[in-house]
Parts: C-alpha cells; structure tokens; sequence
C-alpha cells in the first residue's frame, strides 16, 4: 500500500534534530546572499512601478483621472520606499561585514528618516489636492508590499 506524501509539517516534525532541537537545515532565505537581495529589491521595485502604471491606465479609463492620480502617487511611494529601505540595507550590510561604510552612510540615514516626512507630505497634498479615492491611494500603498512578497515566493519555490 502507497503512503501519502507528507506535508511540510509532519516533515519537519520527523526531521532529525540536533541538541538544541532545531533542524538542522537552514532557512532558505538565511541563505540568500547579498546580490540576490540587491537584485530581489531592484525587481520589487520595478514591479511597483510597473503594476502601478498599468492599474493607473486602467483606473483612468474606468474611474477618472483623480482616482488614478491617487493610486499613482501610493504606487512611486512605494517604489520610493523600496529604493530607500535597499540603501540602507547597503549600509547595513557593510556595517556588519566590517567593509568600509559608503561616504554617504550618514546622508542614507538621515534620508531615510526624512523620507517619512516627505511621503506623508505627499500623501496629505494628494488627498487634498486630487480629491480621489483613499482605497486607490491606499492600493497603491500596497504595492511595495506585494511585490516584496511576490519576489520572495518566487526565490523560495526557484
């Protein structure tokens, strides 16, 4: 008689252990290496604007221009944002491999944290100004999540 295949967590379950009761295989996006991440952030990022411009076409044509205005703006922020969380994960990851810190690690820095008031700014001037729909800003928004998530899926299942 066949057994079934097992899931991912009665494998896990049946996994040898060593003392400390972890497998003893790693995780595999512990595994990831700096370049995979750079080029794992730059796709996310790409893919942010590229959804964001096709759903903001499509959102013209069905709803309008403020609608479409709104998702726009959530969808270059968070290509913005992906942009700058990869800076500063290049200065990060220096820091920690005692490679010498970029020139720019305490301008990365500031920025970053300035950014924040920057898209908040825009934020605020977008559903001000536009007067469009705060899911389509929020859908936008969103993007940068998604895709990360996206991009991840996809280095784990490659």
């Amino acid at each position: 008689m066949k057994q079934a295949p097992k899931t991912g967590l009665e494998t896990a379950r049946l996994a040898p252990r060593n003392d400390s009761g972890m497998n003893q295989d790693t995780h595999p996006l512990l595994e990831l290496s700096n370049d995979a991440a750079e080029v794992m952030l730059h796709k996310a990022m790409r893919n942010s604007l590229i959804i964001g411009a096709v759903a903001s076409i499509i959102l013209l044509i069905a709803s309008g221009w403020r609608n479409a205005a709104m998702l726009m703006t959530g969808a270059l922020i968070s290509a913005g944002s992906i942009f700058w969380w990869q800076r500063l994960a290049r200065v990060i990851r220096a820091k920690l491999e005692d490679q010498k810190t970029p020139r720019s690690a305490a301008a990365v820095v500031v920025f970053f944290v300035l950014r924040l008031t920057i898209y908040a700014g825009a934020i605020y001037v977008s559903l001000k100004c536009f007067q469009g729909s705060a899911v389509a800003l929020l859908c936008g928004l969103g993007l940068a999540a998604l895709t990360m998530v996206w991009q991840a899926l996809r280095m784990l299942l490659d």
